[in-house]
């Protein structure tokens, strides 16, 4: 066959890269004809989702934990560059494979195994931090035009439902769109933090949070790591369109992995420096008092962010419901995802730091050896083939070892949490060395699979019995 006659051959694209059209794919596999973009996107998507206030928050904790300048440098670096390079793996994932993270998942977990996962690491927790998105930004916008904080709440919940109704190319466009207008605006609170309150300091043994420096080095620079931990699960949701050729899939890597590491550098260095003159643990208390005179423009890149962020969580959380085989489209499960969280963060307005970091350690617990699995199967377990795509959508595959796997590293953490919400035994028996648990999590994960990846699956239903799913016959027609 010719080359022209290919192209003749070849269906368009009934979506492309139309901005204003809604998407019309849920979870299904992205086939050749609808694949477009640049790898450069995935810098701005994941450029603008770290531009936000909590970074700059988990940042006050260094001197709190009695660490010195360099210690939370250091370990800032070290924990944005561990989740950069897992984010910039995972998205790979996405272009090569072109379904979302979490259908990936139904490989090594099997069908129905990965329900119980992706209904809390994507489901339950992305609705939680939807929540806690809205409350920082209808925060910022009440406090910046003097509304009640209901109305701005319920202002940025509407503009996310749409954009997220709207779909993915709408969210890489408004996340490009973002990034212009927020890393001016970040420049800003970075220059006059600094001028206003930046020091640099040495370590304090006698500090209210000190655990040591192990501890205490381990734990805050966890914290950096979890956040994008927290986004792994969502990784590919925003590749999976674009061209799977060699050049592609690198580019994307390093697209991915520079957008993630700068920005969670960025501020949490800045929060390091001026953590020691905030005196509030509240958001946007600390806020004017670091911003000072130039609060407005400060309080508006707060709102603004929480935008960058809730695109992602929600249309994120969305496809997780769908991939649930709840019986929505992806429209009404944005819908219901959108209110809940503002349900939720009118209960939730108060104490919203406390909230974000239980968060950020719960996701990560569970997560850790999620992604762990995930990528153990894509290297060792042969997923890496496109041709073995319609296995994921294959209903007799109900139950595999890579559940055992993840199911095992949650368990085997559980005595490492360190949490208000709950502390394991071992943290209270050895505080000084840090939380582990998202280590331990992971690390069992990665043993269990490597001891049972080569088994036979845990349950296969009879095929006789099975009525045949559309999307299974749909992917192995496009992988064909």
């Amino acid at each position: 066959m010719t080359q022209g006659t290919q192209a003749q051959n070849t269906p368009a694209p009934i979506y492309g890269s139309a901005v204003t059209k809604v998407e019309p794919f849920g979870v299904d596999h992205i086939p050749d004809n609808e694949r477009h973009g640049k790898p450069s996107s995935q810098f701005f998507v994941w450029f603008a989702a770290g531009l936000n206030f909590p970074i700059i928050l988990l940042g006050f904790s260094a001197a709190w934990f009695g660490m010195s300048f360099t210690a939370a440098v250091t370990a800032i670096v070290i924990g944005a560059a561990l989740g950069s390079l897992l984010m910039a793996v995972m998205s790979r994932m996405g272009v090569r494979l072109g379904v979302p993270q979490q259908i990936q998942a139904r490989g090594p977990l099997g069908f129905f195994g990965n329900f119980l996962p992706v209904a809390y690491i994507n489901v339950f927790a992305g609705i939680g931090w939807a929540a806690v998105t809205v409350i920082l930004g209808g925060k910022a916008f009440a406090e910046l035009t003097h509304l009640p904080y209901w109305i701005c709440a319920l202002a940025l919940t509407a503009v996310e439902l749409v954009v997220s109704i709207y779909g993915y190319n709408m969210i890489n466009y408004l996340q490009r769109v973002l990034t212009y207008v927020l890393t001016p605006l970040f420049l800003l609170i970075t220059v006059v933090a600094i001028a206003r309150g930046g020091s640099l300091f040495h370590a304090n043994p006698h500090a209210d949070g000190y655990i040591g420096s192990t501890g205490g080095w381990v734990t805050f620079g966890g914290w950096f790591l979890s956040f994008l931990v927290a986004w792994a699960p969502f990784a590919s949701d925003y590749s999976r369109y674009l061209p799977d050729t060699p050049e592609v899939v690198t580019r994307t890597a390093w697209y991915t992995g520079l957008g993630n590491f700068v920005t969670i550098c960025w501020l949490g260095i800045v929060g390091v420096v001026v953590g020691g003159s905030a005196t509030s643990s509240d958001s946007i208390t600390a806020l004017h008092e670091l911003a000072g005179p130039f609060a407005v423009p400060a309080l508006l890149a707060v709102g603004l962010s929480a935008l960058a962020q809730n695109f992602l969580n929600v249309y994120g959380g969305a496809i997780s419901v769908q991939t649930l085989r709840i019986p929505v489209t992806r429209s009404q499960a944005v819908t219901g995802i959108c209110l809940l969280a503002y349900a939720i963060s009118l209960w939730g307005e108060s104490g919203t730091e406390a909230k974000f970091k239980v968060f950020l350690n719960l996701t990560a617990y569970f997560i850790a050896p999620f992604a762990a699995v995930l990528l153990l199967d894509f290297y060792l377990g042969g997923r890496s083939d496109p041709s073995r795509i319609a296995e994921l959508y294959d209903r007799r595959r109900v139950l595999d070892w890579g559940f055992v796997a993840w199911a095992g590293g949650v368990a085997a953490s559980v005595p490492f949490w360190q949490s208000s919400f709950y502390t394991g035994p071992f943290s209270k028996a050895y505080p000084g060395a840090g939380d582990l648990s998202m280590f331990v999590a992971a690390g069992v994960g990665v043993i269990l699979y490597l001891l049972t990846y080569r088994l036979k699956p845990l349950w296969v239903r009879d095929s006789s019995a099975e009525t045949p799913d559309p999307a299974a016959d749909k992917a192995a027609a496009v992988t064909s």
